[in-house]
């Protein structure tokens, strides 16, 4: 079957639903990472899947991360080892089966400098040298993901050109996983279960969730639409409360900032800045795609309503420019931002202090009418949260299903890195297609959307063609992150109507 997403194949499949007689096998509300893990994990089982996603794929914390595929080095220092292996193994999956040409090894430099004492760094350094463990443990070679070790002062500006030279005693790297985007791979694990028979139905809220099933509103139409399912996933994330009563969460924000890579002077690994007073935490400077710079990462306490777009306060804004500050020759100011993100982390209320210490472990959770709800977790870990959560609703129901296989599927686009050296398009759209690079470029122009952006109109057209696109914000905002800085994404907005309207 076709890995197309598209508004005809929605309207088509909806249709379907409507008529059908029998249930489906598995219905997954929710089109973040976990949601789309879920159907790729049943689909892939053999089992009929409908996805229901009240927004977009992406559309909620899956978009606002770091962008990092970690190996879970944070979770040692508390003592969290089977959380930080299991960080391991899944990054080895995803870098080296599942998505590879989204997924590349990026260094991450800690500059020594005067604030950072040798006790600090010595504690960095054994830090590093435990995630170095990580990687053995996990099976990943060294020529995936280079050791760790010690910088000179030289390397380290080569590395991350505006950081303070004066008092510059080197540097400590390690090398971790960093995605070409959080949100192109939901769409590539959605497009991967589409290719095996899932309906995936982006705009399609489900309400009146029970062990039996819901009720679809689609939102475009307008119609609602019964569908009957002998299994029932809640992975809504941030919003699973708002879908299955009874489930307590404590979202956690998380906030970036961007910038502009003349800000950073071309910054080419990751710049991580320790947080001070503080032993296990940091700010990361983090090249990315279109010329840009991430600067993040907070954990704060984000109590109330959940909003569909979460902001930043100023506090976040003011912590993270003077933490990241600490490091460099010239002091970044609010004036050199292009825009700002934040996310909000699902995680299960355990009744701890502070949200940063809040464990990240996922949870699956049963209600008394037989939904099954998968909380918690991050990014990286998603596969064996899909895993896990349909593992539970199996063992509940007489339902055939084969094991799971989503340790070796690849992904939609996905290949060996020779295969994908060898694909005959721009890198930069290797990195974001593997080797679907060659369609996107047949499928309209290669003009720029607008100055200063690579992501050309073929780009937007294949996204509403293939990867479910309805919107102009699904283009500009998901599908692609022209969006995040707000003088690009009016620039870019012509050109997205001209790709819906083609």
């Amino acid at each position: 079957m076709s890995t197309a997403l598209n508004a005809a194949r929605r309207t088509r499949e909806l249709a379907e639903l409507a008529e059908a007689r029998e249930p489906v096998d598995v219905l997954v509300v929710g089109g973040g990472v976990t949601g789309a893990g879920v159907a790729l994990d049943a689909a892939a089982r053999g089992l009929s899947v409908v996805l229901a996603e009240k927004h977009d794929l992406a559309f909620g914390t899956s978009r606002w991360s770091s962008k990092l595929v970690h190996g879970g080095l944070r979770y040692l220092a508390s003592g969290a080892v089977g959380i930080a292996r299991e960080s391991a193994v899944e990054r080895d999956i995803l870098i080296r089966r599942t998505a590879p040409h989204l997924v590349r090894a990026l260094p991450q430099i800690v500059p020594l400098l005067p604030g950072t004492g040798f006790a600090g760094a010595a504690l960095v350094r054994v830090g590093f040298l435990a995630g170095d463990a990580l990687r053995i443990s996990a099976g990943t070679p060294g020529s995936v993901l280079p050791r760790s070790r010690r910088l000179g002062a030289a390397e380290v500006l080569r590395y991350a050109p505006t950081v303070a030279a004066a008092g510059l005693r080197g540097g400590l790297a390690f090398w971790d996983g960093q995605l070409t985007d959080d949100a192109r791979l939901v769409v590539a694990l959605a497009r991967t279960a589409a290719g095996l028979g899932a309906k995936v139905l982006t705009q399609c809220e489900a309400v009146e969730v029970s062990g039996e099933g819901a009720l679809l509103r689609d939102r475009v139409g307008g119609e609602g639409v019964r569908v009957r399912a002998r299994i029932v996933i809640n992975a809504a994330g941030v919003w699973a409360g708002e879908v299955v009563p009874g489930i307590t969460l404590r979202p956690s924000r998380g906030t970036h900032l961007v910038f502009p890579q003349s800000a950073f002077g071309g910054l080419n690994a990751g710049l991580t800045v320790p947080v001070p007073g503080e032993t296990n935490r940091f700010v990361f400077a983090l090249p990315a795609p279109e010329g840009r710079v991430y600067v993040g990462l907070t954990d704060e306490a984000a109590p109330g309503p959940i909003p569909d777009v979460p902001a930043p306060s100023a506090a976040e804004v003011d912590f993270l420019l003077g933490t990241i500050n600490s490091a460099l020759r010239v002091p970044l100011s609010p004036a050199d931002l292009l825009g700002t993100f934040a996310g909000l982390r699902p995680l299960l209320d355990d009744g701890t202090g502070r949200t940063a210490d809040v464990s990240r472990k996922h949870a699956v959770l049963t209600d008394p009418s037989g939904v099954v709800t998968v909380v918690g977790g991050k990014l990286t870990t998603y596969r064996r949260m899909a895993e896990d959560a349909l593992d539970a609703a199996l063992a509940r129901t007489p339902l055939p299903a084969a094991p799971c296989r989503t340790r070796r599927l690849p992904l939609v686009g996905a290949a060996a890195p020779a295969a994908l050296s060898a694909v005959p398009a721009p890198l930069h759209l290797v990195r974001r297609y593997g080797t679907e690079a060659p369609a996107v470029l047949a499928a309209g122009p290669a003009t720029p959307v607008a100055p200063g952006l690579d992501t050309t109109l073929a780009e937007l057209r294949f996204a509403a063609t293939h990867e479910g696109a309805l919107s102009t914000a699904d283009l500009l905002d998901r599908r692609t992150r022209i969006g995040l800085a707000g003088t690009a994404r009016t620039a870019a907005e012509q050109a997205a109507q001209e790709a819906l309207s083609a």
